[in-house]
């Protein structure tokens, strides 16, 4: 018993983080995680890749 009182607090907090507005500065979190960076892009192997690997 005496489980209400918690349980009512976390319905709570629940629904306060579910309905409430968040607002995200999307270029500030792109920054902090490193989007900018021009990573490296994997392209598909070309044919004479494909056959080589095929032969091993």
């Amino acid at each position: 018993m005496g489980r209400g009182r918690a349980k009512a607090k976390q319905t709570k907090v629940a629904r306060q983080l579910k309905y409430t507005n968040h607002n995200i500065d999307y270029d500030r979190l792109r920054k902090e995680l490193g989007a900018d960076e021009p990573s490296e892009e994997i392209s598909p192997p070309t044919a004479s890749e494909q056959e080589s690997e095929r032969g091993r």
